[in-house]
């Protein structure tokens, strides 16, 4: 479970003073906490839900530090329909997490993935404009699965249709294939020890689909999160998903989550 700013020329320059500075590296106790690039074990559970509340979704998440640069992540939901795995391996750079897993969306479709992405700390650089923490996120994702298709000659495919998308309504369900790249923007702001500021937007673009278009979307979202103290964390965001594929229409969610991070 299973983002459209791209990376500008401008966000990606460092001026001569910052590239002659020697890169900072943070040690995994000194970041955030919802730093993409942190390697710790933590354990949290998630509630999602439409804005129209009719569309409620459960999920467990973890993490387990294999040391301080290799971590595997695990991701489930309620009924365990939806579900990824992966892992993550830091550089002083960059960290690198690869994942496979199933997602489903409203509209009946469902969609298995295989993805390898990178989050870039410009910190790393000496880049933190108005101490904002900037994260450029790229990545690579292979997806196989079903989506809806309106049988010519039926209900659906009378220009007045506006049903749900069901067998009744002459749906079927035809299978789709593809490959896509991602790219955006991970942004961090401390407002206080307690409180930060967190928003992401990105945009993919793929392989052409079953109707001959090529694979577009993007996926954004904006929240603050809250430290109680060092192990108990909580985070409230909207977020928006949409694509030319799975989706009929924009996928807009309200998320709250609470999150433990162990400590040695």
């Amino acid at each position: 479970m299973k983002v459209a700013t791209l990376i500008t020329i401008a966000s990606l320059s460092v001026t001569c003073s910052a590239i002659a500075a020697k890169p900072a590296v943070q040690a995994n106790h000194e970041k955030l906490a919802d730093d993409p690039t942190k390697v710790i074990t933590k354990t949290g559970i998630s509630y999602a839900n439409n804005y129209d509340f009719d569309d409620a979704n459960v999920s467990f998440s973890g993490s387990l530090a294999l040391d301080a640069a290799r971590k595997i992540n695990v991701r489930l939901n309620e009924d365990a329909s939806e579900w990824r795995v992966g892992g993550s391996w830091l550089f002083p750079i960059g960290i690198l997490n690869f994942n496979f897993g199933k997602n489903e969306y409203t509209n009946g479709a469902n969609q298995t993935n295989y993805s390898v992405g990178t989050f870039m700390p410009l910190s790393y650089f000496g880049i933190e404009p108005a101490g904002i923490q900037l994260f450029p996120m790229a990545g690579y994702t292979y997806n196989d699965g079903e989506s809806p298709r309106c049988a010519k000659g039926s209900k659906c495919d009378d220009i007045a249709f506006q049903g749900v998308p069901s067998a009744e309504n002459g749906f079927y369900m035809a299978e789709s294939a593809g490959s896509s790249g991602y790219l955006g923007t991970f942004g961090l702001k401390s407002l206080t020890p307690e409180l930060t500021m967190m928003g992401f937007a990105a945009a993919t673009y793929g392989s052409e689909n079953d109707e001959g278009e090529n694979y577009k979307g993007f996926f954004a979202g904006l929240g603050a999160g809250y430290l109680v103290n060092k192990s108990h964390s909580f985070n409230l965001m909207t977020f928006m998903m949409d694509n030319n594929t799975y989706l009929d229409d924009p996928d807009k969610r309200v998320i709250a989550s609470y999150t433990y991070q162990f400590h040695g």
